[in-house]
């Protein structure tokens, strides 16, 4: 068998350019681990903020000053190669999808997880290029919507960034919770926007969504572009400003409303909770897909070989949905 592979290593932090094709030594599964030969990766916004090593706190977690665990991504899906002698929920030959956290190294053409991680089996009728997705935009926003949020039926949800992975996903996500949703994106995605649900949609481009007469009870700035002291006129009485994108000001505001007034800033890393809590959340994400109410918007793939290309794609600012790594 040969020992070695093809991954996407970050020689250290920086632009697209630090991800670098190199031939590795394949990692070999522990007693309670799977190989699992890797078909599709995701390249996501998340991973490309990763890269550049800023908000500069997250160092503290991922490497001071260079990537402790250099391959590159984090979701995947693919087929397990070899099972551990411990393992005993997935066999060689299983089709499996998930998240390696900060674990990275998914853009790769073998990976190594717990079988106790954030891993589950793919239904039949899920492909390899919406599944390596799901742990990004379906589960991040899901936990926001559902776990922080807790939105219920007629509430009034604000997307911003509602064409991006966590957007497309959020749209679905709160519609299927019955909200009304107000979407924000550029002229360009008006159509796809309103394809997945969104009730009203705002052209960046033409209005700035901050000075709407209407309110909100959530505002999910999936991209930061904003701020909670900017949408904080467009909150109902005990709205909530929620942000997966972590910047100073949001965590100053964040203190500030836990102690002080109706009206709240909520951030959230969703790669931080346990791997339990993360896969139990991955279930109910496949149970709403599986009932017909989530699609995956794919813009582009790549083959392992541009994952740097792919990183400057999602650098630019256009991406629609998700992009897809494929390495098999």
């Amino acid at each position: 068998m040969n020992q070695t592979m093809k991954a996407t290593v970050a020689t250290g932090y920086g632009s697209p350019e630090v991800l670098q094709l190199q031939v590795v030594t394949r990692p070999t599964p522990k007693p309670n681990e799977v190989l699992v030969r890797v078909m599709t990766s995701a390249a996501t916004t998340a991973d490309a903020m990763m890269r550049t090593g800023k908000p500069y706190i997250a160092r503290l977690f991922v490497g001071l000053f260079k990537p402790k665990k250099p391959i590159s991504g984090t979701g995947f899906a693919g087929v397990v190669e070899q099972a551990g002698e411990a393992v005993k929920d997935f066999k060689v030959g299983d089709r499996v999808f998930g998240e390696t956290t900060f674990g990275f190294s998914s853009n790769a053409e073998y990976l190594t997880i717990s079988e106790d991680g954030v891993i589950l089996p793919m239904p039949e009728n899920l492909d390899f290029s919406e599944a390596a997705n799901f742990c990004d935009g379906h589960l991040t926003s899901f936990n926001f919507l559902i776990e922080i949020a807790k939105i219920e039926a007629g509430q009034k949800v604000l997307i911003n960034g509602a064409s991006g992975s966590l957007g497309t996903s959020a749209i679905q996500i709160a519609k299927h919770m019955g909200a009304q949703v107000t979407a924000v994106c550029s002229g360009r995605n008006i159509g796809l926007v309103q394809s997945l649900g969104a009730d009203q949609v705002v052209d960046y481009q033409q209005k700035d969504f901050t000075k709407s007469k209407d309110s909100y009870d959530f505002v999910y700035d999936t991209i930061g572009k904003s701020s909670f002291s900017a949408c904080k006129n467009i909150l109902s009485e005990n709205g909530v400003y929620l942000s997966p994108v972590l910047k100073f000001p949001l965590l100053l505001q964040m203190v500030k409303t836990s102690f002080f007034g109706q009206k709240k800033a909520k951030f959230e890393a969703t790669g931080a909770n346990k791997e339990e809590k993360l896969r139990g959340l991955l279930s109910e994400v496949l149970d709403i897909y599986k009932e017909g109410r989530l699609k995956t918007v794919i813009d582009r793939q790549f083959p392992l070989e541009k994952v740097a290309e792919a990183h400057r794609y999602i650098d630019s600012g256009h991406k629609r949905g998700n992009v897809v790594i494929v390495t098999s």
